[in-house]
């Protein structure tokens, strides 16, 4: 078997190009690919070349942590059936093509146990669920709600939501104003205009490194900040705020697989809406000017490309 994929083959240099996938093993599940999204954090590191070191990291690789497409072998997977819809949050089936994180391509090999059946009627907003797992992650194993979140994008907004369905109302900080609309149930504000000092918990989605000293200054005693953005830079803060404040700082790390069964469990309830976050779609063809406009154009949320044609 072969596929159609995006290559990332060096920096800022990306091609569509077949490759050879790597042979189903037991265990192993073949997915055809209708939609995978655009990731404008580890994404673009990677399209830049500003990603840290990281495990599997070289080029040429092909890129993609958020795609979905239909069963076309089981591998004795319990519980799918051929033409399922599914969500893959990667694959690494390239041969000597790296796969970081390897869902950008017409059709993968993936291990059964990766994937995870989409509920009834999703669609492309299928390709959210990685973000949406990244979002629950951030208050898993009871962590508190953000009252503060930083950034309107994708992930903040995920952010937002799942706070108010937890019963919180959380503020959000956005200085682009045309990111700004598009909350229900909590409030958007440029963080010039806000002069608040006691939040308990501020979790940052921005990446940017620079940020720490005035979300320290931000805090309420014994408040805490939450890392849930992708950093290039090293972070550094100035000691004595964080001192008087007794401040906190946690790392969300990668989402695990409960996150994702967390998610779909509420987008199948009805309780998480994935609606109005995609806003620019591609065919899988168009992947180079794709990138450039998914990390170049400040309305673009969420860019997908559509393997569909492939």
């Amino acid at each position: 078997m072969d596929a159609l994929a995006v290559i990332i083959e060096r920096p800022e240099h990306l091609t569509v190009d077949r490759l050879d996938l790597t042979p189903p093993g037991e265990g192993d599940m073949v997915v055809d690919i209708e939609w995978s999204g655009i990731s404008t954090g580890t994404e673009r590191l990677l399209w830049t070349g500003r990603m840290p070191p990281f495990p599997g990291m070289g080029y040429p690789l092909v890129p993609g942590y958020e795609s979905v497409g239909l069963v076309r072998e089981t591998g004795g997977a319990e519980g799918f059936a051929i033409g399922d819809r599914v969500f893959v949050p990667g694959a690494a089936c390239y041969g000597e093509v790296r796969g970081l994180f390897g869902g950008a391509a017409s059709r993968v090999v993936v291990p059964g146990r990766r994937v995870v059946a989409l509920p009834d009627g999703v669609g492309e907003d299928g390709v959210l669920m990685a973000l949406a797992a990244t979002a629950c992650h951030v208050t898993a194993d009871g962590a508190p709600q953000p009252d503060l979140i930083v950034g309107h994008g994708v992930l903040g907004r995920l952010l937002a939501r799942l706070a108010v369905i937890a019963g919180a109302e959380p503020t959000v900080w956005e200085r682009d104003p045309t990111r700004a609309d598009g909350a229900v149930g909590y409030s958007v504000v440029d963080p010039g205009e806000d002069t608040r000092r006691d939040y308990r918990c501020i979790c940052d989605v921005s990446g940017d490194s620079g940020l720490l000293d005035t979300l320290i200054d931000r805090l309420a005693p014994g408040g805490e900040i939450v890392l849930a953005g992708f950093y290039d830079t090293p972070l550094s803060f100035e000691f004595p705020h964080a001192f008087i404040r007794e401040a906190r700082i946690r790392v969300a790390a990668e989402f695990k697989p409960r996150d994702l069964m967390t998610v779909r469990g509420l987008i199948a309830e009805g309780k998480l809406k994935l609606d109005g976050l995609i806003t620019h779609r591609a065919a899988a063809p168009e992947a180079p000017e794709a990138y450039r406009a998914a990390f170049g154009d400040p309305s673009c949320l969420k860019m997908v490309l559509d393997w569909r044609s492939c």
